[in-house]
């Protein structure tokens, strides 16, 4: 291998600095193949990012976002030698080792000049083979003819006999074997727009997919295609083959490499040849060293006990057992936080001074002898309450500090850890927020039902003051404004909210001094919603990086996205709850729910994933949204339900309605339990259905919890209102009502009650998780008789109890026929519908709902397969700390170089930048124009708005001035690239004389004039006219249909925007109008973009890389440049990026006469068909001198926003931007990173008008 360097005269740092690396490698080939080397960064075999087509991106199930391989030629002299026709380009990044943390990788050698500095490079590279022609289309006719028809394409892996000596120049093909996958096999080995050739052979000199094939060699194609569980064995091991390394020193001064070469190494023209699929290769060195280490720990794991995830439940018992005498370190169980805001415990204070603990029915309580709790260290986290007692008065009792000593000293040894809130900010935070404001819009309860229907909550203390003061306040007319809360205004919640958020942050620091890397926090309900973000930034903040699993479970209703709109911390909570990995549900409602509230006020869109679950993608991660249902603890029932205590209650009940059907009613006192909806139908009923009034009794328990005042008191008022009415008519026997305090009754009450009654009623108007008609069909199991449920269809367990009758609560006369009905079934028909029931209710406990969704997390966050055991040697799950120092995670390949990709993809550094400016001596500089030097609007909390834009909008004054001063300087050429119309371009930026424009994604352009800017198109190959004669009508006529969505004509662009319309009505319609637009455009050579809220019909050859390599090109013609940067955000800047890596390439090819490399002959061809003024005479690669190797180069390609990019380095924003374009001038920039943008009035409104 030969690495050119420039020799930079920058001070202190290298970054952005331009290394060209060549590449050699004896390889016989078959007639008619080709080799390859991967480009500036190492991609894998397969891919799981989608990307848009729209930039000339592989189309979606290629291998997307490409880095562009690299062609190697040979010679008949020199075959079977290889080599490279351009160079590797490499960008040194911010410190300039991009080498793995922890992995021994390089040798002793370098890992000690290592520690002295950071100059080295670690460059990872892999060869492959393509065959031009062979390509997986013509594959799947095969597959299809063997009677598959599936479609999916057969990547052939040829592997050289590495056995016979390459000299011996025999054929090396031994075997082929046939690997199916469910996605085309392709991957970008050009630069070109339509350059995709699918990749035949891979290098694997450790067979490490051939084993695997080999095992299932006996298989037939028809069924092995059909096993999934294969096919993602086999794309794992493809994302998994090893990897070449060579370590570049940036130090060097002239052509040497970090790693040196041994003595008779073969060479090429300099450069040291690689022999394919040699294992014994010294770049291999590196790969061997790591994989080695991996199959060690590999080894300890197993022979101390490390098992795999599908031997762990049958043999936890050896987990434990270790042999005292091993110097293995013992395996430690993965830890899993349980975050609650109330811990599930009862606490008791004995005569004798001493405080008890215990576990509560809760279903976060935990099972001592399940499966979780045998394979997990669990620990508790959540607040304790002063126990109350039985009055309807709230208790002034608080802990004393010997108090919380003693509690927490009892609370030790259940692994709980208690938080003591102050009793202003408990009240505050979950009386006030949670119970007054969250919990009805979460059961959607909007503004305007609270300030009218007496859903609103006063401060609880204006009840308890009596008519007293309102009295004096009728008299006092001064003052009334200052007296009177509005329910519509909530600034009166901002001390709640406040509350809600310091309450958060306190479970927050409680966690962080626990939590470690690789635990599990699970985070309960809707009390800590703001959790996951704020422990994602302490993680971030203390690692860098993000090193726990969280989920997050709601286990209330999510509302629709018009009643969560109405908060004004609604989007807050959202965001909180999105950093979580996994997002459960109890219903598919609630998800729906949660889904389109994140789309219409996030922008967020969902996708339905592999295994029925679905996929919401935010801040570049997959969060995982999931529906996991859960029964009651059958064993805690059948401890009780036989005792004598039940016994007796049973009897006694019966006894005292002797003669008459019991309908049985357990509720929370509150309007949303629909307690006054069932009293209303059970009048009904005696008054439509007489023949009851003898024969039935309802047993109403009303429970008072004391979380709602004012609403349980107009709860309980109404209730006892209609029970009075019910009983003057009817007779006080008709009716069993009892008031209880408390959130719950004493389990020996409630089986009591159950195995009395012949119905179980509840009619909530909106509900979550209510186990209680679960726990009355398991209590009525045989040998007795049936009982029926009869649950509202607003609940969540009517969509889990498929034998219980549903009901709409509202509709009073059906339900009313509905209790006649259940009263009136059949013993058969009752049997039938618990069979429906009985299985799920007995055997779905919490233990198997949290084992459900903790494997949901591991897919979540690991993509595990059935080879989950080669993810990693020490996992998250199964770390050894020795004297409590974390064990280092020896990761997979795939995951290793992952890991790799996302630490050298850094925040942009401005310092080095303006060094690297200030020492270069002919520059270019190209921007895009919104959301780079031009913040875009920002989105609206529903997405039905104004076009996210350009129109109107222009940079901040300071930018426009940095851009005017830096184009007086003759060694720059600045160019602003943009996708708007070539008016609204000139409009906001036009008068900056020295700047050169392009608009219409560089369709037009406007060089830097002398006084007069005059435009030139590019004529692409497109009567245009044609086009708008035929797209016209078809977009007329779904203008006409879709309210709020317009045509926008440019330069050599047709859009339909549909920004304005309802979000999921566009997205349908255009759909539909692509899918008609490719039918009537079939006949002209254009391309669909789309995009968020508009597709756009461009040129096919359209981008904005074509005017980028334009730019850059005339730049050289004049002087060598030695600085680029190039700045964009979104998808249509990513051809920018390609281009410029594309140029700096061949710049060291200069007037060479060599053939033309197929991928740039392609895009050159474009550029001089429609550019006439690139000379005639130049070369395919676009120079006419010679590049001097020794000078220096820097380039920066960055990306606004940090996401999946072919960028090099990010920034934040557009404010970023500008604060870089101002220093760049030489500029002052304030410490506040909106001062650029926000410098004055003018530039406000410039931005936001």
């Amino acid at each position: 291998m030969d690495m050119t360097e420039n020799n930079s005269p920058l001070p202190n740092n290298h970054s952005g600095r331009v290394i060209r690396l060549h590449f050699a490698c004896r390889a016989p080939l078959p007639l008619g193949s080709f080799l390859r080397v991967t480009g500036s960064s190492l991609w894998s075999p397969f891919s799981s990012e989608s990307q848009s087509n729209s930039s000339g991106m592989p189309p979606d199930g290629q291998s997307t976002l490409y880095s562009s391989s690299i062609e190697m030629v040979t010679t008949p002299e020199t075959y079977p030698l290889w080599r490279t026709k351009t160079p590797v380009i490499v960008v040194v990044g911010n410190n300039a080792k991009q080498a793995s943390d922890g992995s021994a990788e390089g040798g002793t050698a370098i890992k000690q000049e290592s520690a002295k500095d950071f100059r080295y490079i670690h460059h990872r590279y892999r060869y492959m083979v393509v065959t031009p022609g062979a390509d997986s289309s013509t594959q799947e006719a095969d597959s299809d003819n063997a009677g598959n028809g599936s479609g999916s394409s057969k990547l052939s892996m040829l592997s050289l006999d590495r056995n016979k000596s390459i000299d011996e120049g025999e054929e090396s093909f031994m075997e082929e074997y046939v690997i199916p996958v469910d996605e085309p096999t392709t991957s970008n080995t050009s630069n070109d727009v339509e350059g995709f050739t699918s990749v035949m052979v891979w290098e694997d000199p450790f067979t490490s997919i051939e084993k695997n094939l080999r095992q299932k060699s006996t298989q037939s194609l028809v069924s092995y295609k059909t096993e999934q569980t294969n096919i993602r064995c086999a794309k794992r091991q493809l994302e998994n083959l090893p990897f070449r390394t060579l370590i570049v020193d940036t130090s060097a001064s002239g052509n040497e490499e970090a790693i040196s070469s041994g003595n008779g190494e073969e060479k090429l023209d300099g450069i040291r040849v690689d022999t394919w699929n040699n294992p014994n290769d010294i770049a291999f060195m590196p790969y061997t060293e790591r994989e080695t280490i991996r199959k060690k720990l590999t080894a300890n794991r197993s022979s101390s006990g490390f098992l795999s995830s599908s031997s762990r439940a049958s043999s936890r018992n050896s987990l434990s057992s270790t042999d005292s005498g091993s110097a293995q370190p013992s395996t430690k169980k993965p830890r899993l936080f349980l975050v609650c805001f109330h811990l599930p415990i009862s606490l008791s204070y004995s005569s004798d001074g001493t405080w008890k603990a215990s576990w509560s029915e809760s279903l976060l309580s935990k099972t001592e002898h399940g499966d979780v709790a045998q394979t997990h260290d669990m620990h508790f986290v959540g607040t304790v309450t002063y126990p109350s007692s039985d009055s309807s008065e709230d208790s002034n009792n608080f802990f004393s500090e010997s108090d919380k000593s003693q509690i927490e000293k009892i609370l030790e040894p259940m692994n709980c850890t208690p938080l003591f809130l102050e009793k202003d900010l408990m009240e505050a935070h979950y009386l006030g927020m949670c119970k007054q404001v969250l919990w009805p819009a979460f059961h959607n309860i909007d503004l305007l039902d609270l300030s009218t229907s007496g859903w609103g909550q006063r401060e609880h203390k204006l009840a308890k003051e009596g008519e007293e003061k309102d009295q004096n306040r009728m008299h006092d007319t001064t003052n009334v404004r200052s007296t009177i809360e509005s329910d519509w205004d909530q600034s009166r919640l901002d001390k709640w909210w406040e509350a809600y958020t310091i309450v958060n942050q306190a479970f927050a620091n409680a966690l962080s001094d626990k939590t470690n890397k690789g635990c599990t926090v699970w985070v309960h309900d809707y009390h800590l919603s703001l959790l996951p973000k704020l422990l994602d930034t302490s993680e971030q903040a203390r690692y860098g990086t993000r090193t726990s699993k969280m989920v997050f479970f709601l286990h209330i209703p999510f509302p629709t996205s018009q009643i969560f709109r109405e908060l004004e911390c609604g989007e807050a909570i959202l965001e909180g709850m999105l950093h979580a990995d996994v997002l459960g549900f109890h219903a598919f409602d609630h998800a729906r729910h949660f889904l389109n509230a994140a789309k219409r006020i996030l922008g967020l869109n969902y996708e339905s994933l592999v295994g029925g679950l679905i996929g919401v993608q935010y801040r570049g991660k997959t969060v995982l949204v999931t529906m996991s249902n859960v029964s009651i603890e059958t064993n805690l029932v059948d401890d009780v339900v036989n005792s004598q205590k039940v016994h007796s209650g049973t009897v006694g009940l019966q006894n005292r309605h002797l003669g008459r059907s019991i309908i049985a009613g357990v509720d929370i006192a509150q309007r949303l339990s629909g307690i006054t909806f069932k009293l209303l139908a059970f009048e009904r009923l005696l008054t439509d259905y007489p023949v009851w009034q003898s024969k039935v009794v309802m047993v109403q328990r009303c429970l008072i919890p004391r979380s709602r005042a004012a609403d349980e008191a107009n709860t309980i008022r109404e209730v006892r209102f209609l029970i009075r009415r019910i009983q003057e008519k009817f007779g006080r026997s008709v009716v069993d009502y009892q008031e209880v305090y408390g959130s719950s009754l004493p389990i020996e009450e409630r089986l009591s009650l159950w195995r009395a009654a012949d119905c179980l009623m509840l009619t909530p108007v909106r509900e979550g998780l209510n186990l209680l008609p679960m726990e009355y069909v398991y209590a009525r199991k045989a040998p007795l008789k049936p009982g029926v449920t009869i649950a509202s269809e607003f609940s969540a367990v009517c969509s889990i109890l498929n034998g219980a009758l549903r009901v709409n609560p509202f509709d009073i006369q059906a339900t009313a026929t509905c209790i006649d009905k259940a009263l009136t079934m059949e013993l058969h028909d009752k049997e039938g519908r618990r069979g429906r029931d009985i299985d799920f209710v007995s055997n779905f406990p919490r233990d198997k709902w949290t084992t459900n969704v903790l494997r949901d997390l591991n897919e979540a966050t690991m993509n595990i397969s059935n080879n989950e055991d080669n993810d990693s040697v020490v996992s998250a799950e199964n770390r050894v700390d020795g004297g409590g120092s974390e064990a280092v995670d020896i990761m997979n390949t795939a995951k290793f170089l992952d890991r790799e990709k996302e630490i050298a993809f850094t925040h942009l550094d401005f310092d080095a930048v303006h060094a690297a400016y200030k020492a270069s001596k002919h520059r270019v500089i190209i921007l895009d124009f919104n959301g780079t030097i031009v913040i875009k609007e920002p989105p609206g909390k529903y997405l039905k708005r104004e076009i996210l834009g350009t129109s109107g909008l222009k940079p901040p004054r300071s930018v426009i001035q940095a851009l005017a001063k830096m184009t007086s300087d003759p060694r720059n050429t600045i160019f602003v690239v943009s996708g708007d119309s070539q008016e609204n371009v000139e409009n906001a930026i036009g008068h900056v004389s020295g700047l050169g424009l392009a608009a219409s994604n560089g369709a037009c352009f406007s060089n830097p004039p002398v006084t007069n800017r005059n435009w030139q198109t590019l004529e692409l190959g497109v009567d245009w006219e044609a086009v708008k004669r035929v797209s016209l009508p078809v977009l007329s006529k779904y203008t006409a249909r879709t309210n709020g969505s317009f045509v926008k004509l440019t330069h050599s662009s047709i859009g339909w925007s549909y920004y304005s319309c309802d979000p999921e009505w566009g997205s349908l319609q255009a759909t539909h109008l692509v899918m008609e637009l490719e039918s009537e455009l079939s006949a002209f050579d254009v391309r669909f973009v789309t995009l968020k809220g508009i597709v756009e019909i461009v040129p096919r050859r359209l981008n904005k890389g074509l005017i980028v390599r334009k730019v850059l090109t005339d730049a050289a013609s004049s002087s060598d440049v030695d600085f680029i940067l190039c700045m964009g955000d979104d998808i249509s800047d990513e051809k920018m990026f390609t281009s410029v890596m594309s140029f700096v390439a061949d710049t060291e090819q200069g007037g060479s006469s060599s053939p033309d490399h197929p991928a740039r002959s392609n895009e050159m061809e474009d550029i001089m068909a429609i550019d006439s003024s690139i000379p005639e005479n130049s070369s395919a690669s676009g120079m006419s001198t010679a590049k001097n190797s020794n000078d220096p180069m820097y380039c920066y390609t960055v990306t606004v926003g940090k996401k999946t990019s072919h960028a090099s380095r990010y920034v934040e924003d557009a404010r970023d931007v500008a604060n870089l374009l101002i220093t760049m001038s030489g500029g002052d920039v304030k410490n506040d990173r909106s001062s650029s943008l926000d410098a004055d009035e003018t530039t406000r409104f410039d931005l936001f008008a």
